[in-house]
């Protein structure tokens, strides 16, 4: 195994891992956002107000496109378990 089929691996692990938690993180991100600005806009200064739209955005991405992350992570670790024995040796 050379180090460069190591830093290879480990890119494309990175990649996925960007890929795959880039829609949840977007979703919350854009939640959190409507909420601080609905907050500033009517001095509601509740912290606990941005949890439940969050917990519901983030599970309606998760139902929207888990499909699509269930089969890009199946990919990934189909490619690493059948690429074991050209890696190794």
């Amino acid at each position: 195994m050379t180090p460069d089929s190591v830093m290879t691996l480990g890119r494309h692990a990175m990649e996925i891992t960007l890929m795959v938690s880039a829609p949840l993180l977007l979703v919350a991100l854009l939640i959190g956002l409507i909420v601080s600005i609905f907050q500033a806009a009517t001095q509601i200064n509740e912290t606990t107000l941005s949890f439940i739209p969050k917990l519901v955005g983030i599970f309606v991405t998760l139902v929207i496109a888990g499909p699509w992350m269930l089969t890009v992570m199946g990919d990934y670790m189909r490619e690493v378990f059948t690429g074991i024995a050209t890696i190794a040796g």
